[in-house]
């Protein structure tokens, strides 16, 4: 009877230890399988899902940097060409156009009959109001035989004013009058009754 009992235990334990071992062996397989098709899915996804992540995150950043950039270099091209200088000109007060014209110099050149005449001298500050950031128009003051030069600023609290490039005064310009008898000065040969003025910008 004993002798029984020692054989359903040792096949009891025989079978235990078979089990256990097919259990290890059947683990250790479905977890390397588990593993390699996990890992293996799992890089799928991730490099999917990373690769469209990334660019989108990418996309984003190139165009908020391209955008600035081409912002930047856009606005500097274009307003260069549209001042043709690089920089932008304003219309300037009544007592900015008068410190401009105190300090500017070109009153002081020469007058040179058919050499440097009105239209140099206005040409000249223009020229120099533009450096300074000062938008300045070239004005054409047309009389029946001829015509004379002068500058006009488009003040931004006195309107229109003209002055006179070869003498620094602020002058008098009206259709019909006499430029010389408007502004107290010697009349010059010929008919000086303006007919018509041209401001040019």
């Amino acid at each position: 009877m004993l002798k029984r009992v020692f054989v359903s235990i040792g096949i009891l334990a025989a079978v235990c230890l078979s089990g256990f071992i097919v259990y290890s062996i059947a683990y250790g397989l479905g977890d390397a399988a588990g593993y390699a098709n996990g890992y293996s899915a799992g890089q799928n996804v991730g490099y999917s899902s990373g690769k469209q992540e990334g660019y989108d995150l990418g996309k984003e950043e190139g165009y908020n940097a391209g955008y600035a950039s081409g912002k930047a270099a856009g606005y500097d091209e274009g307003v260069q060409a549209g001042s043709g200088h690089g920089y932008t000109l304003k219309d300037p007060t009544y007592k900015e156009a008068l410190l401009f014209i105190e300090q500017d110099k070109t009153n002081e050149n020469e007058y040179v009959e058919d050499t440097y005449v009105c239209a140099h001298f206005t040409r000249d500050v223009c020229n120099n109001a533009e450096q300074r950031g000062l938008r300045c128009a070239f004005v054409e003051l047309r009389y029946r035989d001829g015509g004379h030069s002068i500058i006009a600023f488009n003040t931004i609290d006195k309107g229109l004013v003209y002055f006179e490039p070869q003498f620094d005064d602020e002058v008098k310009v009206i259709l019909n009058q006499s430029y010389s008898r408007l502004n107290n000065y010697l009349k010059t040969a010929g008919d000086d009754i303006i007919r018509d003025i041209v401001v040019i910008w």
